[in-house]
């Protein structure tokens, strides 16, 4: 028994495709998307998005009879300026602003932190470290520390 083997296509009395049919909707999708594209741009969408202010501090504390908070501003990235905020529990709020990098700024435990002789005993502190850029205000970092 012998196959003959036949690379014919078979004739269709039919020959309408789906090809056209998936062009035009793939035209009309295009199309749409295009246009959705271009009125968020135009509408101004497209502008309205803003970006967080970054900046790369240092925060050392320094335990001791007169411990010290230090800041210092060793990266740039968007910040215009930082802002360094020391928390004392069951204390006082204060801190120091950055206006360059490069810049340091120390607080004494006595003296700005305003904590009294603990007789060796740790002060609690919240460090937050915030950079600014024009209206926008990033908390970039934001540690509990022992003084």
């Amino acid at each position: 028994m012998t196959r003959k083997l036949s690379f014919e296509i078979p004739e269709m009395d039919d020959e309408r495709g789906v090809s056209p049919v998936i062009g035009v909707i793939l035209m009309v999708a295009i199309t749409v998307i295009l246009a959705a594209v271009i009125a968020s741009f135009v509408l101004g969408f497209g502008n309205s998005v803003s970006s967080n202010a970054n900046a790369g501090v240092d925060i050392n504390t320094d335990p001791g009879e007169n411990a010290t908070v230090t800041g210092t501003w060793i990266s740039q990235g968007s910040a215009e300026k930082v802002n360094v905020t020391v928390k004392v529990q069951g204390g006082v709020t204060t801190g120091f602003t950055l206006a360059n990098v490069s810049n340091t700024g120390t607080l004494t435990e006595s003296g700005d932190l305003g904590v009294a002789d603990t007789n060796g005993t740790d002060t609690q502190v919240q460090i937050i470290v915030t950079a600014i850029k024009g209206d926008t205000k990033t908390v970039i970092q934001n540690k509990q520390k022992s003084i």
